[in-house]
């Protein structure tokens, strides 16, 4: 499993522009407050358009960040990198530019890719809880699916199209519940990082265990009989009640904890909607 991350200096810059020739005419950047957008983020949302006249080019950005997916699906997020991915394509590192701005963006933009794959439109008639329950589920599906995007760092509130989607289903979710607009978002941030925290969390354990060459059990239990040898029972009472009870003699699944933990979450933000649907005293 990959465990490597990228660094915001893995940046891939093109050195001479020449080299391929000049650009594609692209039509001019649309603006949000006056800020350029990034050419691929135009691209995703359908924003920029190749000119009319002309052949059909033979590369696209989402050609581009399949090939990424691809890459980072084989040999892990660090082989990404312009260079790669154009040789995937069979295409010269420069003529990825005309499609996307860096390696950042095309890295973005393969998340993107991958959570809109999972994207399904929950039922509204089963309501709120289940609706965030399944949402969470999906999401976590797709995290353990491609482990790599656990690597990439959140760089902003969602902006491409399917991380806007998820976004929208997440909102969908909690219409009717009374909460306001901003306790909804704080929903979504309180489920979306328990399941980004909960499937990292466990990348990097799956990870120490394959390293260890034990099985799960066996190194869990070799975890509590080393704790046993270094703590005292004066000093860390608690802990060698815990080690006594035997919950490090086997590794719990996975699927077991986070239900679990999403459950707790869930029954708390339970008890803020029975709050708000109460009537207010007369």
């Amino acid at each position: 499993m990959e465990s490597t991350g990228l660094r915001p200096d893995e940046v891939d810059v093109p050195e001479k522009a020449e080299e391929t020739g000049a650009m594609d005419p692209v039509s001019p950047a649309d603006t949000v407050d006056g800020m350029s957008l990034p050419p691929g983020l135009e691209a995703a949302w359908g924003l920029r358009e190749r000119p009319h006249r002309g052949p059909k080019p033979g590369l696209s950005l989402p050609r581009i960040v399949e090939a990424g997916v691809q890459v980072a699906e084989s040999e892990g997020l660090t082989a990404v990198s312009m260079s790669r991915v154009a040789a995937e394509v069979g295409a010269a590192p420069m003529s990825l530019y005309r499609h996307v701005a860096s390696k950042d963006e095309l890295v973005a933009l393969m998340v993107d890719t991958v959570y809109g794959q999972f994207l399904v439109p929950t039922a509204a008639e089963t309501g709120w809880r289940a609706g965030l329950a399944q949402l969470a589920g999906v999401m976590r599906a797709a995290m353990y699916r491609h482990p790599w995007i656990l690597r990439v760092p959140i760089g902003g509130l969602p902006v491409r199209p399917n991380e806007v989607a998820w976004f929208e289903q997440f909102l969908a979710c909690l219409h009717g519940t009374g909460l306001t607009e901003d306790e909804k978002s704080s929903v979504v941030l309180l489920v979306s990082g328990y399941v980004r925290n909960e499937a990292s969390t466990n990348a990097d354990i799956v990870a120490a265990v394959q390293a260890s060459g034990m099985a799960p059990d066996e190194w869990m239990s070799g975890y509590g009989r080393l704790l046993a040898r270094l703590t005292d029972p004066e000093r860390f009472p608690a802990i060698t009640r815990f080690i006594a009870a035997g919950v490090f003699e086997r590794f719990d699944p996975p699927e077991r904890e986070f239900t679990f933990g999403l459950d707790r979450i869930l029954d708390g933000i339970d008890a803020l909607v029975t709050e708000r649907s109460r009537p207010e005293p007369e």
